[in-house]
């Protein structure tokens, strides 16, 4: 029996290689994008079972008991977990979507601005856009 000897690769081309450079350029940008609105809700869930000063106030103006800080924190802790994991971010972002929503919806009530819970929603989504080549493939930006 005769061996054959697997044929090399061919080189990548100039286009190839800058092509593969964007995309990791692109996939880290979109990792740290993702990092602040995680790292800003494990602040909050932070803030509410430590029982920082304010929270009490807080909950008090908006009219939530304080019965449910626990449960908040749990869940602000645990869709920041989701999103971060890779195979699960896209589900990660559909929640922490929804508890943003939730969270204006309780801001609007009562008046208070919610140009936070807006700018958290366009990096959770814009973070995995650029982490997520299979999102930027279903939206493209451009063709």
């Amino acid at each position: 029996m005769s061996k054959s000897i697997p044929k090399p690769l061919p080189a990548p081309t100039e286009m190839e290689s800058r092509s593969s450079s964007v995309e990791a350029k692109l996939v880290w940008t979109g990792r740290i994008v993702s990092f602040v609105p995680a790292l800003m809700l494990g602040f909050s869930a932070a803030m509410k079972l430590t029982h920082a000063t304010g929270i009490a106030e807080g909950f008090a103006h908006l009219g939530w008991s304080l019965e449910m800080v626990p449960s908040l924190a749990f869940l602000e802790l645990s869709c920041a977990f989701i999103y971060l994991i890779p195979r699960s971010a896209v589900l990660g972002a559909v929640l922490i979507t929804g508890l943003l929503g939730g969270a204006m919806a309780t801001h609007i009530r009562v008046g208070d601005p919610t140009f936070v819970h807006i700018v958290l929603g366009v990096l959770v989504w814009g973070g995995l856009y650029l982490r997520d080549p299979r999102l930027r493939s279903l939206l493209p930006l451009r063709r």
